[in-house]
């Protein structure tokens, strides 16, 4: 989802501090902390996981409204997200993801144009996956202290 601000209200600062060999934590400004590490390590997510956890929580959030709206406030959902990393070249060239619901209560054309609105929703506001698909700019800058 696209970070939110005001003019009263700072953006979120993110980062990451090393706490060993291939060990880091992530953090934000507000509070928040993630254990980032290689496959190997127990107890945390690598940078790859995160980025596909990233994905599945912005498909979840993007269609929280329309779904709690025909399914009300209490809803399930559970969305599952994978992709085998292509090692040579470094990227996953795919991801895929599932969102679990259950829609046993509305008939059939009601759970089709749910569905549709539930696509159409993280189509058009999901932020991570649209940057994902459109591809984005990153740069590095390397400060130096003297």
């Amino acid at each position: 989802m696209a970070e939110q601000t005001s003019d009263t209200t700072a953006p979120t600062s993110l980062w990451v501090e090393r706490t060993g060999t291939r060990r880091y934590t992530g953090r934000s400004s507000r509070g928040a902390e993630v254990l980032i590490g290689s496959e190997g390590v127990e107890g945390v997510f690598t940078p790859g996981e995160l980025l596909k956890i990233a994905l599945a929580a912005c498909s979840g959030m993007s269609s929280d409204f329309p779904l709690s709206r025909r399914l009300g406030d209490n809803y399930d959902a559970t969305i599952r997200v994978s992709g085998a990393a292509d090692r040579e070249n470094e990227v996953y060239p795919q991801l895929d993801e599932v969102m679990e619901l259950d829609l046993s209560e509305l008939d059939a054309d009601a759970q089709e144009r749910l569905v549709a609105l539930v696509e159409r929703s993280v189509d058009k506001v999901c932020t991570v996956g649209r940057t994902l698909k459109a591809g984005t700019t990153v740069t590095l800058t390397v400060e130096r202290e003297a």
